[in-house]
């Protein structure tokens, strides 16, 4: 059984769609989802420099684009599996054909104006906790008045909140764990994205979704989600809950998935999965960052995917 995995902000890197303007048509559609988005996606993938794209406002459009332009490049009939990471939810709703592609660009660019213009309301952040206890990781996390904004399995977690509270965290970190502040805008999957969920929630609303054709993963708690509307009430409420990527891939585990490919710009979550996921039921995976990968995930998914109809999700819509 074979998984795609869209990924979160964080991951892009500067001039990474550079290689796919060469293929037919790549830049055509870039240029049509960027009226949608409210951005230049062609000069953010291709010009624009590390600063530029580490703007909210431009970097999840531009990483849902990302992977929906490589995934048009492979057979996602065999893929059984989907899931994505914070935005990179958008992206895989979008291949398990919840969302059209238009409608997820429009969303990231939403989602991304929004929670920036949220993170200018007051200042927060984030810092990565690596390392420790998990439970005194959490009670310290909490402790300081912050919040656990990801859970990205394999001794990672992500605290969010008031600067001061991230400066204590630093100062008095948990036992053998290190604290890594992060460079980004505010405290995203935190109450304080509350404003940039309403603002969701209300172009979302005139999104007509379709139930997932392929095993969809939430990140609001691992499961697959069989019923489109409910995927996009769940993409509005991520917004400011934690992203439990932990569990996604405990799923991973459980649906005994054996093939894994990280759409562009990959690396990430294939990481995080090959940290997590090891011994003898570790997956295969390969990192999809140019059209010179395209063989090897076309190869792979011949080997790991299922023909025809995808297997029956599991789990639940709760």
């Amino acid at each position: 059984m074979l998984a795609v995995l869209s990924p979160g902000q964080g991951s892009q890197k500067p001039g990474f769609l550079t290689p796919w303007l060469d293929l037919t048509g790549t830049e055509a559609r870039l240029r049509s989802w960027s009226e949608l988005a409210g951005v230049d996606l062609v000069h953010l993938g291709t010009e624009a420099d590390a600063d530029e794209i580490k703007d909210t406002a431009r970097t999840q459009p531009l990483l849902v684009a990302a992977a929906l332009l490589a995934a048009e490049h492979l057979p996602l009939h065999d893929v059984s599996v989907t899931a994505g990471h914070s935005v990179g939810e958008l992206g895989a709703a979008a291949l398990a054909e919840v969302l059209s592609p238009e409608a997820a660009i429009t969303l990231a660019g939403v989602r991304g104006r929004e929670m920036a213009a949220a993170c200018a309301l007051e200042p927060t952040g984030m810092a990565a906790v690596l390392g420790g206890d998990p439970d005194e990781v959490l009670a310290a996390i909490e402790g300081h008045g912050l919040h656990p904004a990801n859970r990205n399995g394999a001794g990672q977690i992500v605290a969010a909140g008031a600067l001061h509270g991230l400066d204590k965290l630093a100062a008095e970190r948990p036992s053998k764990a290190r604290v890594i502040r992060l460079q980004v805008a505010g405290a995203f999957h935190t109450p304080y994205m509350a404003p940039a969920e309403t603002a969701l929630a209300s172009v979302a609303a005139g999104i007509t979704p379709a139930d997932p054709a392929r095993i969809l993963l939430s990140n609001l708690d691992g499961t697959s989600v069989t019923d489109g509307q409910e995927m996009v009430r769940r993409l509005v409420r991520q917004v400011t809950a934690p992203v439990r990527w932990d569990l996604c891939m405990r799923t991973l585990a459980d649906l005994g998935v054996t093939g894994v490919i990280e759409l562009p710009p990959a690396g990430t979550l294939a990481g995080l999965v090959k940290r997590e996921l090891k011994g003898d039921g570790a997956p295969e995976i390969v990192t999809l960052n140019t059209p010179d990968d395209l063989p090897a995930a076309r190869d792979l998914i011949a080997r790991h995917g299922t023909p025809g109809q995808p297997l029956a999700p599991i789990g639940g819509n709760s």
